[in-house]
């Protein structure tokens, strides 16, 4: 009778164990969530329950492919962190009318997630005329408006404004709504002024006018050709050379690799001024309006048509405000 009863014991161990060795697999290709319902209580670790399992079969194929998913999705859910110790560097291009160019103004992170805040809001572009807002072919862009509470453009508006000192007064101008502007192959914006002809109205009720004190363009997309911001009114600081020697050709920061040609920031035009090239991060700025408040018409710009390729730059435009007069 004890041989009967020792033996149905061993025989209950080995069909518990052939019955675990049978499931254990299975439980490895479950999904978590699914694990959870039916373990409880049971501290689940934040990665595929197959990895304490891989001494009792095979799934290195599918953790790999469940971890590099679980991954991605976490990259996505992580939150854009303002560097505020980041630096830039800036030349002077030209002194009358101002104009500076900025390196490194736009961080890599910050370009990421300022595209993609804007891109389900790109439109086609439009132009102000008589306090109207009208398509027309002098511009053939698109545009995107940006949420001014948005992190990352938060994050660009806090750098700009300090940047303009004593330009702005706080509690009285503000940096205004900031606009990324996309062109594509073909597309471009003719001669044109950031400045009103006339202050607008703001728009909070009091008594106040406003215009655009200055402006900053920042390139974040530069994969095309062509499509330089060209100011046909600019000039540089210095005289010519009675010898003719060119102007300084925009800031070469880095030597020649064989067979690579390094291109200048800025460039004499053909047809008179200075030329700026896109440059993803870099930006230029300059003063759109005189001392007496009216507006600068030799900061005058275009868009030069873009032969190939995609250019996105975003627009920042100060605003300086007056009591009603």
């Amino acid at each position: 009778m004890a041989f009967i009863n020792i033996a149905a014991k061993i025989a209950g161990i080995s069909a518990s164990t052939i019955l675990l060795a049978l499931v254990v697999p299975f439980l490895t290709n479950f999904p978590t969530p699914l694990l959870t319902s039916f373990i409880g209580g049971f501290p689940l670790p934040d990665y595929p329950l197959a990895v304490p399992f891989k001494f009792f079969t095979n799934t290195t194929t599918s953790t790999t492919t469940t971890t590099t998913s679980l991954s991605e999705d976490n990259n996505d859910d992580i939150p854009f962190t303002c560097d505020v110790s980041h630096r830039y560097r800036t030349e002077l291009v030209s002194l009358d009318p101002l104009i500076i160019y900025i390196h490194d103004l736009v961080t890599a992170p910050e370009i990421t997630s300022l595209l993609r805040t804007a891109e389900p809001a790109f439109a086609p572009s439009s132009v102000t005329k008589n306090g109207r807002q009208l398509q027309t072919q002098d511009r053939t862009s698109s545009t995107a408006g940006l949420p001014r509470d948005d992190p990352a453009v938060a994050c660009v508006l806090s750098r700009t404004r300090s940047f303009l000192g004593t330009m702005l007064r706080d509690g009285w101008d503000e940096m205004g709504p900031p606009q990324l502007v996309r062109y594509t192959t073909g597309q471009r914006f003719n001669v044109h002024h950031d400045w009103f002809e006339s202050p607008r109205w703001a728009n909070d009720g009091s008594m106040r006018t406003w215009n655009r004190v200055a402006s900053f363009f920042a390139t974040l997309q530069d994969n095309c050709t062509g499509g330089e911001t060209h100011f046909p009114f600019a000039k540089p600081i210095a005289p010519p050379s009675p010898w003719g020697e060119r102007i300084w050709n925009g800031g070469l920061t880095r030597q020649k690799e064989e067979g690579e040609e390094v291109k200048p920031l800025w460039r004499e035009h053909e047809d008179g001024g200075l030329a700026f090239r896109p440059v993803a991060g870099n930006a230029i700025f300059w003063v759109n309006l005189h001392a007496n408040r009216t507006g600068d018409a030799r900061t005058n710009h275009a868009g030069l048509p873009l032969v190939d390729g995609l250019k996105t730059a975003m627009n920042i435009w100060p605003r300086q405000y007056y009591p009603y007069e």
